[in-house]
């Protein structure tokens, strides 16, 4: 039995992929480029290219065949395709975009610039940019914006031998689609049934495909939310579900794996913004300009409300120059109301996001967080407190320390719960939101109960 190769022999055979591509793309040797590509691992790909500059990358598009550049681009992330897209001649770009399903199509043109996106619509095909302008009206995250329409809907009245001539005649074309159901509408296009093709098939030439069909299947709107396809897909174990308009008609067909990818996007946008990153992406091969966007803003402005929860500590400097221990306890506090503020936080975020909750539920959220901030609180706020007795050989000290963190516990669990249903209310970003404001109050709130406790019980401290 063979050995798995070591991850540094990996690391160093991507190395050497990478500064063979590199070369290649400088030769403009289009044969070494491909057959290099296709040596590349799976899922590899976009380490590679990491390695490789804009204009390398963008260069690599220019060379190989469109079907190829197309799939490499999807395996990238949507804004590094986009930059790549953007650095190329708008014919070439549009070729690429020819070869997409129609949703990503959609996706990598509301990521470009919009006169770049109108540039490639117009040298696209005439369907493609049509579907493509269609599904850029509608949200990215509905079943509009996230739908395809590759799919396969035939009239009812048709019979089967009907739609399997059309499917031989038009094989080539259909190959590329993902068909698992064959939709069935009227002289309208109202959607009227769905047709599983194992069913087509196997039933007799003659047969009508409304006598097949399963009538009223379960569809959605073009403006249904990604949260209610994601309870959707997770409530029926189908590969995807038709779309239909105002009236009823069929306009696109919604995967399940696209669902399932634009909740883990979602996912990872909220936590990069909890991370302070303001934009909810970023990879290190974006402009800086961008970078510095995403992340100097937030960082000044995060400053601003690190300087307002420290501006109580100058109000105390006579008692904490008599209790110099206090100095000790400031920054314990202060994390560890942050600490389980953010613990609470996240889960608010998730119920938020999933749709368990919404703002009107605030109250309701705080009473199941509270025991557990209580107990929470108790039991760090203890151990605390018998460190600072042991510590100092003052009871009041650790009685001090303990009640604060305990209290200061309380209040950033609870706020951590409520906060991003406030902002979600008031229509403010809470993925982005709630981490600054959280850590802002619950560090002025932690200085405040043990410097302010420490100035009332100061007698007993000094003992």
């Amino acid at each position: 039995m063979s050995e798995l190769p070591k991850n540094s022999e990996i690391d160093t055979k991507i190395e050497e992929l990478a500064s063979e591509l590199q070369e290649a793309i400088e030769k403009k040797d289009v044969g070494s480029v491909t057959r290099i590509v296709q040596k590349i691992p799976p899922g590899e790909l976009p380490h590679i290219l990491w390695h490789l500059g804009l204009e390398d990358q963008t260069r690599l598009m220019e060379l190989i065949d469109s079907d190829e550049a197309a799939e490499i681009l999807l395996e990238l992330p949507e804004s590094q395709a986009a930059d790549v897209l953007e650095a190329m001649d708008s014919l070439r770009a549009a070729a690429i975009l020819d070869q997409m399903p129609s949703n990503e199509q959609a996706d990598l043109l509301g990521a470009v610039a919009p006169e770049r996106s109108e540039e490639f619509l117009k040298q696209m095909l005439p369907g493609e940019a049509e579907d493509a302008r269609r599904l850029l009206r509608y949200g990215p995250e509905t079943a509009g914006g996230l739908m395809i329409t590759e799919y396969l809907a035939y009239n009812e009245s048709l019979a089967v031998d009907d739609v399997i001539r059309d499917l031989r005649q038009n094989a080539e074309k259909y190959r590329t689609y993902d068909v698992l159901y064959i939709y069935t509408i009227d002289s309208d296009g109202l959607l009227r049934g769905v047709l599983r093709v194992r069913d087509l098939l196997l039933s007799a030439p003659y047969q009508s495909l409304a006598a097949l069909e399963i009538n009223d299947p379960v569809s959605v709107h073009v403006d249904t939310p990604l949260r209610d396809l994601d309870h959707l897909f997770r409530k029926y174990r189908f590969f995807g579900l038709p779309v239909v308009d105002s009236s009823g008609r069929l306009v696109g067909m919604v995967r399940r794996q696209d669902v399932e990818e634009a909740m883990a996007e979602r996912a990872s946008r909220s936590f990069l913004k909890l991370l302070g990153i303001a934009g909810g992406e970023e990879i290190r091969s974006m402009a800086l300009k961008e970078r510095i966007k995403g992340r100097t803003v937030w960082l000044s402005i995060n400053l601003v409300l690190d300087l307002i929860a420290a501006s109580v500590i100058p109000l105390f400097e006579n008692t904490i120059a008599q209790v110099l221990a206090l100095v000790f306890f400031l920054p314990i506090i202060s994390d560890m109301g942050g600490n389980t503020g953010n613990q609470s936080l996240g889960v608010t975020l998730r119920e938020l996001a999933a749709g368990l909750i919404t703002p009107r539920d605030a109250w309701r959220v705080i009473r199941a967080e509270l025991p557990l901030a209580l107990i929470n609180g108790l039991v760090i706020g203890l151990l605390l407190g018998v460190v600072g007795w042991i510590w100092q050989g003052n009871i009041y000290l650790g009685v001090l320390a303990g009640g604060a963190l305990t209290l200061n516990t309380i209040v950033a669990t609870s706020l951590g719960a409520v906060l991003p249903l406030g902002l979600s209310r008031l229509g403010i970003d809470p993925a982005l939101a709630s981490s600054p404001i959280l850590t802002t109050i619950t560090d002025f709130s932690g200085f405040l109960l043990i410097l302010g406790g420490a100035q009332l019980f100061l007698p007993w401290l000094l003992t």
